[in-house]
């Protein structure tokens, strides 16, 4: 089994993940996340909204996961939102035609349906599932398409991302910020697309979990306040230029912002924030890269657009966060379709004389000739040149019909005015987050095989003989050890960890029961996530909590009746220490979440 198996097999036994609708045979793309993926999917989630509601002061909205057609014809998923499929002819399995090539060409996803159909025919592609022959390729629009209400209804489609509802709310969100730019929004929520053919898992599924942020910047000023908090943090960059050399390179992110690699300090900020995140939730640094999206991937409305990419045992380097400049693409696709101005209006410091073109139709003419198209009229005259307005019947289209108007309903002119500020249509800079695809990175990253002996070696654990008057918990973990010679072990992070504290009576007797159950108590008070384990041997238990990530163990013996103490377990080191119960809950508190030195909270007692 590779890296990928061994994760899922512990991720279906222990309860992290799970096959969808197993019970009638499964559907591709679905997985249900169980007690203890939930909670860490859900902590992982708590930890965003850390870094970007309570930091970075961003205030979270939700909207509906359904959309009507006129969100998605604005912001061009209905036209444009589509991968090549391409179909077997003999058992009719459905690939992804770009995924096919993969192997015999470079920048397979920039190629047309028509020329993938091409490529496969010319390198006699073959179905990988049957051996058959493929049809022509052709594009199949993923977003899932619903009907709003009885009949036929009002065309709507299941959102495909959640970042349309905040360029919609955009007025209501300008008006909660007071006009004031930077401002943005956050929302964290299910997402739906039609995949073609998913095949790695959670990494690509027809339902996952985003969590996107909406900056609205001033396009006249994309320095970032608080830029000096990453400016000399040193990150792994694949650039446009490493990537025709094939080889990633370190640089901080001032040096990468002078230097034009990364295009200004708002999206730097941005870049290196993520690496804060996914690093605190427990990707390994070493397996993380930032990488540019290439001149022919770069989506034609962005300035600069970068992924944070993990490597993975299977799958190679994987997407899991895109941080991008979208320019005022989004704000301008919805004011178009909505026929609603969206801007801020930003105050000068001082008022300004203004030399500008005006247009001014008469309406008292306007209004007799077109009734009510008069409004639509005015407006398309107001965006005429002076050479377009200066004809005698000039000519418009309102509605995709064209107009004539005749040039006495309407004057124009340059004139100067004072003005204390303009309409600015504001920029986004979006970081995207693939919730599923970071909790898998997470499970990978932290799961490994550990050879006992040798790990109690390096940790400096006590043979039996040298340990003295030690406890039986400490011997029964050694019988354990003489026993199992290779451990799983979850890593996780404590700041996702979906079990902090598990807590072992040493026997299942109501004398040790009892004050563990007090003990749980006073950490379930503290906000900690506790887990009882009164089942199997001491060692058996720690193995199991060993599995599922759990960070300490505190087992209560014999001696915690005689002297009140217990024995705190550190999970990576397997490194013991005796502690009084009374303010166990601080303890462990600050072992979770203040970063406390683990030697330091009691009297070492295996090593």
């Amino acid at each position: 089994m590779d890296k990928y198996e061994k994760v899922f097999e512990l991720a279906k036994r222990r309860g992290f993940l799970w096959n969808s609708f197993e019970l009638y045979g499964g559907s591709r793309g679905f997985y249900d996340y169980g007690p203890l993926g939930s909670t860490l999917k859900r902590r992982i989630e708590q930890t965003w909204r850390e870094f970007y509601v309570i930091q970075e002061g961003f205030m979270e909205i939700e909207c509906p996961t359904i959309g009507i057609e006129d969100v998605f014809i604005a912001s061009g998923h209905v036209g444009g939102f589509s991968d090549p499929l391409c179909e077997c002819m003999n058992c009719k399995e459905a690939f992804r035609a770009d995924h096919l090539v993969e192997n015999v060409m470079s920048a397979a996803g920039t190629l047309s349906a028509e020329d993938l159909t091409n490529v496969i025919k010319e390198n006699g592609v073959r179905c990988p599932e049957c051996g058959g022959e493929f049809g022509e390729a052709y594009e199949f629009n993923l977003m899932f398409k619903t009907t709003i209400g009885p009949g036929t209804g009002r065309q709507g489609y299941l959102r495909p991302e959640t970042a349309q509802g905040m360029f919609v709310d955009f007025q209501r969100l300008s008006k909660f910020y007071r006009d004031k730019l930077p401002f943005g929004a956050v929302q964290i929520g299910k997402s739906y697309r039609n995949e073609i053919a998913p095949r790695q898992g959670v990494i690509r599924l027809r339902e996952f979990t985003q969590a996107e942020c909406e900056i609205f910047v001033d396009p006249r000023n994309k320095k970032h306040p608080n830029f000096e908090r990453f400016a000399d943090r040193e990150l792994v960059l694949y650039s446009q230029e490493a990537q025709q050399k094939g080889e990633s390179f370190r640089m901080t992110v001032r040096e990468a912002v002078e230097a034009g690699v990364i295009a200004h300090e708002v999206l730097g900020y941005n870049i290196a924030l993520t690496n804060e995140f996914l690093t605190k939730v427990g990707i390994n640094p070493a397996k993380l890269r930032f990488r540019q999206h290439l001149k022919d991937e770069m989506a034609h409305y962005a300035i600069d657009c970068w992924d944070a990419e993990i490597e993975t045992d299977r799958f190679g380097w994987v997407e899991i966060v895109g941080i991008a400049d979208r320019t005022d693409y989004d704000l301008k696709a919805h004011a178009r379709v909505s026929k609603t101005e969206l801007y801020v209006y930003v105050e000068y410091d001082e008022p300004k004389m203004v030399t500008r073109f005006a247009v001014k139709p008469n309406m008292g003419k306007l209004g007799p000739v077109f009734k009510g198209k008069a409004k639509a009229v005015a407006d398309a005259l107001k965006q005429l040149s002076e050479e377009e307005l200066s004809r005698n019947e000039i000519k418009i289209t309102v509605g995709g019909e064209e107009l004539t108007v005749s040039s006495d309903m309407v004057s124009f002119a340059e004139e100067t005015v004072k003005v204390s500020g303009e309409n600015v249509i504001p920029h986004v800079i979006e970081p995207s987050y693939g919730i599923d695809r970071i909790f898998y990175g997470v499970m990978e990253h932290a799961f490994d095989e550990e050879n006992v002996a040798q790990k109690a070696a390096e940790s400096g654990l006590k043979g039996t003989e040298e340990a003295g008057n030690e406890s039986e918990a400490i011997k029964d973990e050694k019988d354990a050890e003489s026993e199992e010679e290779i451990r799983l072990v979850m890593h996780f992070s404590s700041a996702v960890a979906p079990v902090q504290v598990t807590v072992l009576p040493l026997l299942t007797r109501k004398e040790l029961a009892d004050p563990a159950k007090e003990i749980i108590a006073k950490l379930r008070e503290k906000t900690l996530l506790v887990n009882y384990d009164d089942s199997g041997t001491i060692g058996r238990r720690y193995r199991r909590n060993d599995e599922i990530g759990t960070p300490y163990s505190v087992t209560v013996d014999y001696d915690t009746l005689e002297d009140g103490t217990v024995t705190i377990r550190d999970r990576d080191s397997m490194r013991q220490i005796r502690a009084p119960i009374k303010g166990i809950e601080n303890v462990l508190y600050e072992l979770i979440y203040r970063g406390r030195d683990f030697e330091s909270t009691g009297k070492p007692f295996n090593f």
